[in-house]
């Protein structure tokens, strides 16, 4: 990833496609392989409260509070982007969405790469979501470096979209956290 490379691995409901979020140029490739329009931003996987404060510009008390709550897992947080935040990522918007994943693949791969990684589901756009890297594979067979298989993903609802960004926060997509 630190090259530039895409990788899929598990999350607490299914597969995501992996890039270093703030190399734009990656970004772009996550784009190109899943087909996905460019103007619909992608969400970032963090492993700390100290690594959202890197690429927001501001985090409100009430985003803290519901990371205090449901963090690490399915719950995305729309916050203000900070400007190192390349805008391929908010597909023009200035916001970011942001998560701590409670799958421990997907929390040490951000650990391991040391900043925020890209987290859209692991498919072509329009595709089922995977939950399983076989799934991966037969959407992403030779296009993506690394597939990191740990095994089955619960699957269900995705990740709960909350934007933050207003007051009161606003529910962009009901999913796996209710809020």
């Amino acid at each position: 990833m630190r090259g530039g490379d895409l990788v899929a691995f598990p999350t607490e409901t299914f597969y995501g496609l992996g890039a270093a979020a703030l190399d734009a140029e990656a970004v772009r490739r996550v784009f190109a392989v899943k087909g996905r329009p460019e103007s619909r931003p992608l969400l970032v996987l963090v492993d700390s409260v100290e690594m959202v404060e890197r690429v927001a510009a501001a985090v409100p008390s009430a985003a803290r509070g519901f990371m205090a709550r449901h963090w690490p897992g399915a719950l995305t947080l729309v916050l203000p982007a900070a400007a190192n935040v390349p805008r391929e990522l908010t597909a023009g918007t200035k916001t970011i969405g942001v998560r701590w994943s409670s799958h421990p693949i997907a929390t040490g791969l951000v650990t391991a790469l040391g900043g925020p990684v890209t987290a859209p589901s692991a498919n072509v756009s329009d595709g089922a979501p995977p939950t399983t890297a076989d799934e991966v594979r037969a959407y992403f067979d030779g296009t993506i470096a690394l597939v990191l298989d740990g095994g089955p993903t619960a699957g269900g609802p995705p990740s709960t979209v909350l934007d933050v960004t207003v007051e009161p926060a606003h529910v962009l997509r009901a999913g796996a956290v209710a809020v």
